[in-house]
């Protein structure tokens, strides 16, 4: 059989909804000046659906940061991968200046978080050693334990009894391959915004041998004193024997990083075949994120904005008596009650009648019956706009639960 014939009939998990969703749910086109406000289709709408915390994206420190990098040496230089002909003084700074902003001895920059997590796993850990991972981890960390040829080992979420149980495992079981352990978790798990227990894991340090990798994707720039993340926040990052951050949320770029000793970085700097085999960040993305670790560093106030923000509607809406779940970052999800059909027409009644566009996750990421409508507050929100969003996820949920978008699938609603 042609391989390609199963993609007629066989669409993929997401994929059999493409000719609904495709253009709407999935894969839709926010335009304009990156913001609290976009256009969506031609219309303006207020936007929660951007990983852009401090407001970095537009800034304009950062836009002449960027301007005059790219003006300077193009979007090509250097030419290669670091290793063979892509190396700077530059990068080389910008590993210097994160790893001091983290407290770490080195960093090493990474062309991509997704990507740079799958590799770090790989390039770590060997047939003979065991992976002990939170069962709600990330894509990019479950893709890295699944490439894994060595045994693994899940831990209910944030369940330490759980973890406690699995190291047993893992423990029993390098004792007779000889390997170590790795304990992978989140700094602030991205769906929920809940905190990963560091300062609960790190204790079973005395008791057990292993290294501990967390990925604070959502904590970097966010969590802590200084923005330095979910070990400062928990002071606990002397214990993190490795700290991964990415660029795509706080710092609005593209790229990694991952820090730790200088023994584990040089180790990665040689290994990783992700950056091994690919081409350089282009200089003027790393230019610009040295001013953007610049501003996160001396603009503290940038953060403080996003709190300011992210505490009037997370507390707006639970006085609305809005389900929040767990979350304690800026990560806001609000959870209702309905069917997959009902969710759909929730969002089209926000987008098309109220001009709010936010994201929305469903079975089978979540349970069946529940629908989960992700917020993500940033420094450049308004109070009016909290204000105003809460009004309307008001008046949407009271719809819902008369029974208003049940009925025809991606049925239009009016106000």
């Amino acid at each position: 059989m042609d391989i390609f014939e199963k993609f007629k009939t066989d669409k993929g998990n997401l994929g059999q909804y493409q000719k609904e969703a495709h253009g709407y749910f999935s894969f839709p086109k926010l335009e304009g000046e990156i913001g609290s406000r976009m256009k969506f289709r031609g219309r303006e709408v207020l936007n929660w659906s951007l990983n852009n915390y401090c407001g970095l994206a537009n800034h304009p420190e950062v836009r002449k940061a960027d301007a005059q990098a790219a003006a300077q040496y193009g979007l090509a230089y250097p030419m290669g991968a670091r290793m063979m002909s892509g190396q700077t003084s530059m990068h080389e700074e910008l590993e210097r200046q994160l790893a001091a902003f983290v407290s770490k001895p080195d960093a090493f920059l990474l062309n991509f978080g997704y990507q740079g997590m799958i590799s770090i796993i790989d390039a770590v850990c060997g047939r003979n050693d065991v992976i002990v991972y939170d069962a709600e981890a990330h894509a990019c960390i479950l893709d890295g334990v699944r490439l894994h040829i060595g045994k693994r080992f899940v831990f209910q979420h944030n369940d330490m009894n759980s973890l406690k149980k699995q190291l047993e495992h893992a423990t029993t079981l390098i004792q007779k391959t000889g390997g170590g352990i790795l304990v992978i978790t989140e700094g602030v798990f991205g769906m929920a915004g809940d905190l990963g227990k560091l300062d609960e894991i790190v204790e079973f340090k005395e008791e057990f041998s292993f290294r501990l990798l967390v990925d604070d994707a959502h904590g970097f720039g966010t969590m802590g004193a200084s923005g330095a993340g979910i070990g400062e926040h928990f002071d606990v990052q002397d214990k993190i024997d490795m700290y991964f951050g990415t660029f795509a949320k706080s710092m609005a770029g593209i790229g990694a990083f991952i820090a730790s000793s200088e023994e584990v970085c040089d180790y990665l700097r040689y290994n990783m075949r992700s950056q091994t085999f690919a081409k350089s960040l282009p200089m003027a993305m790393v230019i610009g994120l040295l001013k953007r670790l610049e501003l996160i560093r001396t603009e503290p106030e940038l953060r403080e904005k996003l709190w300011v923000i992210v505490r009037a509607l997370q507390t707006g809406l639970k006085a609305e008596n809005f389900d929040l779940g767990v979350t304690n970052s800026a990560v806001t999800p609000v959870y209702l009650s309905g069917s997959v059909p009902e969710g759909t027409n929730v969002v089209m009644d926000l987008r098309e009648n109220y001009n709010i566009f936010c994201s929305i996750v469903v079975y089978p990421v979540i349970p069946k019956g529940q629908l989960l409508l992700r917020l993500i507050p940033t420094s450049i929100h308004t109070i009016e706009d909290v204000e105003y969003t809460i009004k309307a996820f008001s008046e949407v949920r009271k719809k819902l639960e008369a029974g208003k978008y049940s009925g025809t699938k991606f049925a239009q609603v009016s106000k």
